[in-house]
Protein backbone atom coordinates (compact mmCIF):
# COMPACT_ATOMS: atom_id res chain seq x y z
CA UNK A 1 0.00 0.00 0.00
CA UNK A 2 1.63 3.42 -0.89
CA UNK A 3 0.15 6.85 -0.41
CA UNK A 4 -1.61 7.00 -4.10
CA UNK A 5 -4.92 8.95 -5.01
CA UNK A 6 -6.03 5.69 -6.07
CA UNK A 7 -4.91 3.85 -2.73
CA UNK A 8 -6.10 6.49 -0.22
CA UNK A 9 -9.47 5.97 -1.80
CA UNK A 10 -9.35 2.21 0.00
CA UNK A 11 -10.38 4.59 3.43
CA UNK A 12 -11.62 0.89 4.79
CA UNK A 13 -8.11 -0.39 4.28
CA UNK A 14 -6.46 2.54 5.94
CA UNK A 15 -8.01 1.95 9.65
CA UNK A 16 -8.40 -1.66 10.70
CA UNK A 17 -9.43 -2.26 14.15
CA UNK A 18 -6.05 -2.19 15.95
CA UNK A 19 -3.94 0.32 13.29
CA UNK A 20 -4.30 2.90 11.39
CA UNK A 21 -2.35 3.69 8.06
CA UNK A 22 0.90 6.29 8.24
CA UNK A 23 -0.75 7.78 5.13
CA UNK A 24 -3.66 9.48 6.94
CA UNK A 25 -1.01 11.97 8.92
CA UNK A 26 0.92 12.97 5.46
CA UNK A 27 -1.41 12.25 2.45
CA UNK A 28 -3.05 15.84 1.29
CA UNK A 29 -5.65 13.83 -1.22
CA UNK A 30 -6.96 12.22 2.30
CA UNK A 31 -6.76 15.63 3.94
CA UNK A 32 -8.87 17.48 1.36
CA UNK A 33 -11.40 14.94 1.80
CA UNK A 34 -11.05 15.05 5.36
CA UNK A 35 -12.45 18.46 5.38
CA UNK A 36 -15.55 17.26 2.15
CA UNK A 37 -16.67 13.96 4.30
CA UNK A 38 -15.91 14.62 8.11
CA UNK A 39 -16.06 18.28 8.78
CA UNK A 40 -19.22 19.24 6.42
CA UNK A 41 -21.02 16.23 7.24
CA UNK A 42 -21.01 16.28 10.94
CA UNK A 43 -21.61 18.90 14.53
CA UNK A 44 -18.53 20.91 14.93
CA UNK A 45 -18.08 22.43 17.66
CA UNK A 46 -17.70 26.52 17.37
CA UNK A 47 -18.01 28.80 20.67
CA UNK A 48 -19.28 28.23 24.15
CA UNK A 49 -21.94 30.44 25.09
CA UNK A 50 -20.03 32.56 27.19
CA UNK A 51 -18.19 33.82 24.68
CA UNK A 52 -21.30 35.40 22.79
CA UNK A 53 -22.78 36.70 25.92
CA UNK A 54 -25.39 39.18 25.24
CA UNK A 55 -27.97 40.26 22.45
CA UNK A 56 -25.80 41.57 19.46
CA UNK A 57 -22.58 39.65 20.60
CA UNK A 58 -20.62 37.84 18.35
CA UNK A 59 -17.22 36.05 17.67
CA UNK A 60 -14.95 34.62 14.79
CA UNK A 61 -14.49 30.84 14.52
CA UNK A 62 -14.36 27.79 11.56
CA UNK A 63 -15.97 24.82 10.91
CA UNK A 64 -13.09 22.90 9.66
CA UNK A 65 -11.21 25.22 6.98
CA UNK A 66 -14.19 27.43 6.13
CA UNK A 67 -14.67 31.30 8.58
CA UNK A 68 -17.82 31.34 9.90
CA UNK A 69 -19.14 33.84 12.38
CA UNK A 70 -21.06 32.74 15.54
CA UNK A 71 -23.68 35.64 16.63
CA UNK A 72 -26.49 36.42 19.40
CA UNK A 73 -29.50 38.14 18.22
CA UNK A 74 -31.53 40.13 20.08
CA UNK A 75 -34.39 37.20 21.38
CA UNK A 76 -30.85 35.29 22.32
CA UNK A 77 -30.89 32.58 19.35
CA UNK A 78 -27.62 31.57 18.28
CA UNK A 79 -26.63 31.89 14.54
CA UNK A 80 -23.41 30.71 13.13
CA UNK A 81 -23.00 32.19 9.84
CA UNK A 82 -20.43 31.76 7.13
CA UNK A 83 -18.32 35.22 7.52
CA UNK A 84 -18.50 35.47 3.43
CA UNK A 85 -20.45 38.80 1.42
CA UNK A 86 -22.68 37.79 -0.70
CA UNK A 87 -21.33 40.12 -2.87
CA UNK A 88 -18.02 39.29 -4.26
CA UNK A 89 -17.23 36.79 -1.05
CA UNK A 90 -15.22 39.74 1.36
CA UNK A 91 -15.29 38.63 4.86
CA UNK A 92 -17.63 40.86 6.68
CA UNK A 93 -15.80 40.28 9.77
CA UNK A 94 -11.87 40.34 11.09
CA UNK A 95 -12.45 41.09 14.83
CA UNK A 96 -12.15 37.63 17.08
CA UNK A 97 -14.95 39.25 18.97
CA UNK A 98 -16.97 42.15 19.39
CA UNK A 99 -20.74 43.46 19.90
CA UNK A 100 -22.80 44.93 17.62
CA UNK A 101 -26.07 44.91 15.36
CA UNK A 102 -24.76 44.88 11.98
CA UNK A 103 -22.35 43.86 10.08
CA UNK A 104 -20.94 45.89 7.13
CA UNK A 105 -18.22 44.50 4.22
CA UNK A 106 -15.69 46.57 4.20
CA UNK A 107 -15.46 46.27 -0.36
CA UNK A 108 -18.75 47.90 -1.25
CA UNK A 109 -20.67 48.32 2.03
CA UNK A 110 -23.40 45.93 1.79
CA UNK A 111 -24.21 45.29 5.54
CA UNK A 112 -26.19 42.60 7.05
CA UNK A 113 -28.37 42.14 10.32
CA UNK A 114 -26.98 40.21 13.61
CA UNK A 115 -28.84 37.53 12.45
CA UNK A 116 -27.49 36.83 8.74
CA UNK A 117 -30.19 38.73 6.70
CA UNK A 118 -29.37 41.52 3.94
CA UNK A 119 -30.24 44.93 5.49
CA UNK A 120 -28.86 47.69 2.68
CA UNK A 121 -26.94 47.86 -0.58
CA UNK A 122 -25.44 50.77 -1.60
CA UNK A 123 -26.75 52.35 -4.82
CA UNK A 124 -29.52 49.29 -4.90
CA UNK A 125 -31.42 51.13 -7.43
CA UNK A 126 -28.77 50.10 -10.37
CA UNK A 127 -29.72 46.36 -9.62
CA UNK A 128 -32.85 46.86 -10.97
CA UNK A 129 -36.68 46.45 -9.87
CA UNK A 130 -36.15 42.77 -9.67
CA UNK A 131 -33.41 42.86 -6.71
CA UNK A 132 -34.55 41.25 -3.59
CA UNK A 133 -32.80 41.27 -0.44
CA UNK A 134 -34.29 38.53 1.23
CA UNK A 135 -32.81 36.21 -1.50
CA UNK A 136 -29.16 36.86 -0.73
CA UNK A 137 -28.49 36.36 3.62
CA UNK A 138 -25.83 35.37 4.91
CA UNK A 139 -25.30 31.56 4.72
CA UNK A 140 -26.57 30.11 7.57
CA UNK A 141 -26.17 26.71 9.13
CA UNK A 142 -27.56 24.60 11.37
CA UNK A 143 -26.85 24.96 14.86
CA UNK A 144 -27.63 23.49 18.28
CA UNK A 145 -26.25 23.79 21.91
CA UNK A 146 -25.73 21.58 24.87
CA UNK A 147 -24.65 22.38 28.15
CA UNK A 148 -23.67 26.08 26.64
CA UNK A 149 -21.23 24.22 23.66
CA UNK A 150 -22.34 25.64 20.83
CA UNK A 151 -22.15 22.99 17.60
CA UNK A 152 -22.44 24.10 13.89
CA UNK A 153 -23.26 21.69 10.76
CA UNK A 154 -23.76 22.14 7.12
CA UNK A 155 -26.47 19.53 6.78
CA UNK A 156 -29.47 19.95 7.36
CA UNK A 157 -31.18 16.26 7.36
CA UNK A 158 -28.57 15.33 10.00
CA UNK A 159 -29.40 13.47 13.64
CA UNK A 160 -29.99 16.45 16.30
CA UNK A 161 -26.90 17.28 18.75
CA UNK A 162 -27.99 15.48 21.48
CA UNK A 163 -28.59 12.32 19.50
CA UNK A 164 -24.98 12.55 18.02
CA UNK A 165 -23.81 13.62 21.52
CA UNK A 166 -25.30 10.37 22.99
CA UNK A 167 -23.51 9.12 26.32
CA UNK A 168 -20.88 11.84 26.16
CA UNK A 169 -23.50 14.22 27.80
CA UNK A 170 -23.50 12.22 31.13
CA UNK A 171 -19.75 13.67 31.31
CA UNK A 172 -20.46 17.03 29.88
CA UNK A 173 -23.00 17.06 32.66
CA UNK A 174 -20.82 16.39 35.01
CA UNK A 175 -17.89 18.75 33.34
CA UNK A 176 -20.03 21.33 34.08
CA UNK A 177 -19.81 21.37 37.73
CA UNK A 178 -16.91 22.88 37.61
CA UNK A 179 -18.74 25.76 37.67
CA UNK A 180 -19.33 25.22 41.53
CA UNK A 181 -23.29 26.23 41.46
CA UNK A 182 -22.57 29.15 38.90
CA UNK A 183 -22.91 29.35 35.18
CA UNK A 184 -19.22 28.18 33.86
CA UNK A 185 -17.77 31.03 31.36
CA UNK A 186 -14.47 31.18 29.35
CA UNK A 187 -12.00 33.40 31.23
CA UNK A 188 -9.32 33.56 28.46
CA UNK A 189 -7.52 31.91 25.85
CA UNK A 190 -4.36 30.94 23.54
CA UNK A 191 -3.89 29.62 20.52
CA UNK A 192 -0.78 28.09 18.78
CA UNK A 193 0.00 26.17 15.77
CA UNK A 194 2.01 23.01 15.35
CA UNK A 195 3.50 20.32 12.59
CA UNK A 196 0.97 17.84 12.08
CA UNK A 197 -1.77 16.59 11.35
CA UNK A 198 -4.96 17.32 13.45
CA UNK A 199 -5.59 13.30 13.96
CA UNK A 200 -2.68 13.19 15.64
CA UNK A 201 -3.70 15.75 18.68
CA UNK A 202 -7.20 14.36 18.71
CA UNK A 203 -5.42 11.26 19.60
CA UNK A 204 -3.80 12.77 22.52
CA UNK A 205 -6.72 13.61 24.83
CA UNK A 206 -7.27 9.80 25.82
CA UNK A 207 -4.02 9.15 25.80
CA UNK A 208 -3.26 8.57 29.33
CA UNK A 209 -0.06 6.66 28.31
CA UNK A 210 2.07 9.19 27.49
CA UNK A 211 1.45 11.37 30.75
CA UNK A 212 4.07 10.35 33.04
CA UNK A 213 6.71 10.29 30.19
CA UNK A 214 6.39 13.40 28.26
CA UNK A 215 4.94 15.22 31.49
CA UNK A 216 8.16 14.25 33.75
CA UNK A 217 8.92 17.91 34.23
CA UNK A 218 5.58 19.11 35.08
CA UNK A 219 5.05 16.05 37.44
CA UNK A 220 8.26 17.16 39.29
CA UNK A 221 6.98 21.05 39.39
CA UNK A 222 4.41 19.30 42.05
CA UNK A 223 4.50 19.16 45.67
CA UNK A 224 3.75 15.41 47.18
CA UNK A 225 0.37 15.92 47.62
CA UNK A 226 -0.47 17.10 44.12
CA UNK A 227 1.77 14.80 42.64
CA UNK A 228 -0.02 12.06 44.23
CA UNK A 229 -3.58 13.55 42.99
CA UNK A 230 -2.01 13.34 39.26
CA UNK A 231 -0.76 9.28 39.61
CA UNK A 232 -2.88 8.96 36.86
CA UNK A 233 -1.79 5.40 35.87
CA UNK A 234 -2.25 4.20 39.02
CA UNK A 235 -5.55 5.44 40.91
CA UNK A 236 -8.11 2.49 38.91
CA UNK A 237 -9.09 4.87 36.25
CA UNK A 238 -10.54 3.64 32.79
CA UNK A 239 -11.51 4.64 28.82
CA UNK A 240 -14.51 4.40 27.62
CA UNK A 241 -15.74 4.25 24.10
CA UNK A 242 -18.84 6.38 24.17
CA UNK A 243 -19.87 5.69 20.19
CA UNK A 244 -19.93 8.61 17.08
CA UNK A 245 -16.07 8.76 17.99
CA UNK A 246 -16.27 10.47 21.74
CA UNK A 247 -14.67 8.55 24.49
CA UNK A 248 -13.86 9.61 28.23
CA UNK A 249 -10.22 8.77 29.45
CA UNK A 250 -10.81 8.91 33.89
CA UNK A 251 -7.64 9.86 35.25
CA UNK A 252 -9.05 10.46 39.04
CA UNK A 253 -11.76 8.60 39.91
CA UNK A 254 -12.23 10.32 42.77
CA UNK A 255 -12.89 13.91 40.84
CA UNK A 256 -15.49 12.46 38.12
CA UNK A 257 -18.47 13.60 40.66
CA UNK A 258 -17.56 17.08 42.04
CA UNK A 259 -20.27 17.27 44.34
CA UNK A 260 -19.26 14.57 45.78
CA UNK A 261 -16.85 14.14 48.94
CA UNK A 262 -17.26 17.70 49.66
CA UNK A 263 -16.93 16.46 53.21
CA UNK A 264 -13.41 15.18 52.72
CA UNK A 265 -10.15 17.41 54.36
CA UNK A 266 -9.65 20.82 52.39
CA UNK A 267 -6.11 19.87 50.17
CA UNK A 268 -3.43 21.52 51.42
CA UNK A 269 -2.96 23.27 48.28
CA UNK A 270 -6.41 25.07 48.48
CA UNK A 271 -6.00 25.93 52.50
CA UNK A 272 -5.61 29.59 51.53
CA UNK A 273 -7.94 29.96 48.86
CA UNK A 274 -10.56 28.30 51.69
CA UNK A 275 -9.94 30.74 54.19
CA UNK A 276 -9.84 33.67 51.32
CA UNK A 277 -13.70 32.39 50.97
CA UNK A 278 -14.58 32.30 54.08
CA UNK A 279 -13.43 35.85 54.97
CA UNK A 280 -15.63 37.15 51.72
CA UNK A 281 -18.38 35.97 53.55
CA UNK A 282 -18.99 32.36 51.68
CA UNK A 283 -20.64 29.69 53.68
CA UNK A 284 -18.71 26.53 54.52
CA UNK A 285 -20.85 24.50 52.05
CA UNK A 286 -20.15 26.21 49.50
CA UNK A 287 -16.54 27.20 50.60
CA UNK A 288 -15.93 23.29 49.84
CA UNK A 289 -17.91 23.36 47.08
CA UNK A 290 -15.80 26.16 45.33
CA UNK A 291 -12.76 24.68 45.93
CA UNK A 292 -13.30 21.27 45.60
CA UNK A 293 -14.50 22.57 41.66
CA UNK A 294 -11.07 25.06 41.34
CA UNK A 295 -8.64 21.84 40.71
CA UNK A 296 -11.17 20.61 37.84
CA UNK A 297 -12.55 17.54 37.02
CA UNK A 298 -10.77 14.01 36.91
CA UNK A 299 -11.50 13.08 33.39
CA UNK A 300 -10.77 14.27 29.70
CA UNK A 301 -13.51 14.13 27.35
CA UNK A 302 -13.00 13.78 23.63
CA UNK A 303 -16.18 15.12 21.47
CA UNK A 304 -15.48 13.93 17.76
CA UNK A 305 -13.77 15.73 15.43
CA UNK A 306 -12.64 19.09 17.46
CA UNK A 307 -12.96 19.75 20.81
CA UNK A 308 -12.05 18.53 24.37
CA UNK A 309 -13.09 18.96 27.60
CA UNK A 310 -9.94 18.16 29.39
CA UNK A 311 -9.83 18.23 32.92
CA UNK A 312 -10.02 22.13 33.95
CA UNK A 313 -10.28 23.87 29.76
CA UNK A 314 -11.64 23.37 26.90
CA UNK A 315 -8.71 22.35 23.82
CA UNK A 316 -9.77 22.91 20.31
CA UNK A 317 -8.82 21.94 17.28
CA UNK A 318 -8.74 23.57 14.01
CA UNK A 319 -6.93 21.94 10.42
CA UNK A 320 -4.77 23.90 8.39
CA UNK A 321 -3.06 21.36 5.92
CA UNK A 322 -2.21 18.00 6.00
CA UNK A 323 0.49 18.63 8.41
CA UNK A 324 -0.62 21.88 10.34
CA UNK A 325 -3.06 22.49 12.82
CA UNK A 326 -4.13 25.13 15.00
CA UNK A 327 -4.80 24.85 18.97
CA UNK A 328 -6.67 26.59 21.28
CA UNK A 329 -6.50 26.60 24.91
CA UNK A 330 -9.81 27.97 26.77
CA UNK A 331 -9.64 28.82 30.36
CA UNK A 332 -13.04 28.43 32.03
CA UNK A 333 -14.17 29.48 35.68
CA UNK A 334 -17.02 30.67 37.56
CA UNK A 335 -19.70 33.17 35.84
CA UNK A 336 -20.28 35.84 38.74
CA UNK A 337 -18.07 33.47 41.30
CA UNK A 338 -15.68 34.71 43.54
CA UNK A 339 -12.38 36.32 42.15
CA UNK A 340 -10.25 34.13 43.99
CA UNK A 341 -11.27 31.02 43.19
CA UNK A 342 -11.52 32.04 39.01
CA UNK A 343 -7.96 33.81 39.57
CA UNK A 344 -6.61 30.65 40.93
CA UNK A 345 -8.18 28.34 37.99
CA UNK A 346 -5.54 31.05 35.80
CA UNK A 347 -2.77 30.20 37.54
CA UNK A 348 -3.77 26.50 37.80
CA UNK A 349 -4.21 27.01 33.63
CA UNK A 350 -1.18 28.61 33.05
CA UNK A 351 0.46 26.34 34.74
CA UNK A 352 0.10 23.16 32.63
CA UNK A 353 -1.42 24.73 29.47
CA UNK A 354 -0.23 28.12 28.93
CA UNK A 355 2.62 28.68 26.18
CA UNK A 356 5.53 28.63 28.82
CA UNK A 357 3.55 26.44 31.12
CA UNK A 358 4.91 22.46 31.91
CA UNK A 359 2.77 20.35 29.71
CA UNK A 360 1.21 21.87 26.37
CA UNK A 361 4.46 22.95 25.03
CA UNK A 362 5.60 19.04 25.55
CA UNK A 363 2.46 17.48 23.92
CA UNK A 364 3.58 19.93 20.55
CA UNK A 365 7.18 18.50 20.99
CA UNK A 366 5.77 14.56 20.88
CA UNK A 367 3.15 15.77 18.30
CA UNK A 368 5.56 16.91 15.58
CA UNK A 369 7.85 14.67 16.31
CA UNK A 370 5.23 12.34 15.18
CA UNK A 371 4.54 14.21 12.36
CA UNK A 372 7.85 13.91 11.28
CA UNK A 373 8.78 10.29 12.07
CA UNK A 374 5.44 9.70 9.39
CA UNK A 375 7.95 10.76 6.97
CA UNK A 376 10.28 7.49 7.66
CA UNK A 377 9.01 4.59 5.42
CA UNK A 378 6.31 3.71 2.63
CA UNK A 379 4.43 1.17 4.05
CA UNK A 380 4.11 1.22 7.90
CA UNK A 381 0.84 1.47 10.13
CA UNK A 382 0.17 3.51 13.36
CA UNK A 383 -0.81 0.87 16.16
CA UNK A 384 -3.52 1.35 18.52
CA UNK A 385 -3.55 -2.48 19.96
CA UNK A 386 -2.97 -1.20 23.52
CA UNK A 387 -5.70 -2.35 26.13
CA UNK A 388 -8.22 -4.43 23.54
CA UNK A 389 -9.38 -6.22 26.74
CA UNK A 390 -12.10 -4.78 28.73
CA UNK A 391 -11.97 -4.49 32.82
CA UNK A 392 -13.63 -7.43 34.65
CA UNK A 393 -14.95 -6.43 37.67
CA UNK A 394 -14.36 -2.69 37.49
CA UNK A 395 -16.21 -0.50 39.23
CA UNK A 396 -16.98 1.68 36.02
CA UNK A 397 -18.54 -1.52 34.28
CA UNK A 398 -17.71 -4.35 31.90
CA UNK A 399 -17.64 -1.76 29.04
CA UNK A 400 -14.16 0.22 29.98
CA UNK A 401 -10.74 -0.67 29.47
CA UNK A 402 -7.53 0.34 31.65
CA UNK A 403 -7.04 3.99 31.69
CA UNK A 404 -3.11 3.35 29.71
CA UNK A 405 -5.76 1.42 26.87
CA UNK A 406 -5.31 3.33 23.20
CA UNK A 407 -9.35 3.36 23.37
CA UNK A 408 -10.06 6.21 22.66
CA UNK A 409 -7.85 6.27 19.52
CA UNK A 410 -9.53 3.11 18.24
CA UNK A 411 -13.09 4.83 18.81
CA UNK A 412 -11.97 7.97 16.92
CA UNK A 413 -10.87 6.11 13.59
CA UNK A 414 -13.69 3.77 13.38
CA UNK A 415 -15.92 6.98 13.46
CA UNK A 416 -13.07 8.42 10.68
CA UNK A 417 -13.69 5.10 8.47
CA UNK A 418 -17.39 5.26 9.43
CA UNK A 419 -17.96 8.75 7.51
CA UNK A 420 -14.80 8.42 4.99
CA UNK A 421 -16.78 5.39 3.47
CA UNK A 422 -20.34 6.95 3.52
Amino acid sequence: MTDTMEQARDYAGLVLDDRVHTSLYRDPAIFEEEMDRIFKNTWVWVAHASEVPAPNTYKTSHVGRQPVIVTRDKENRFHVLLNRCRHRAATICEKRKGKGAVFVCPYHGWSYNIDGRLRAVPHQAVYGDDFNKEELPLISLRVEEYQGMIFATFREDIEPLVDFLGPAKKWMDLFMKQGAGFDVKVLGEHQFRFKGNWKIQLENTTDAYHFPIVHKTFLDSLDNETGNVFDVLGQGGWVEDLGNGHSVMVMIPDLVDLEDGLAAPIPDRFAELAVELVTEGYPDDQVRRIVRAVGGSGFNLNLFPNVACSMAFFRVLRPLSVDETEIRHLAIGMEGGPEAGNRLRLRLHEHFQGPMGFGSPDDAEGWERVQRGAQAGDNLWIMVNRGVDPLIGHVAGSNVTDVSAETGMRAAYQMWKRMMTA
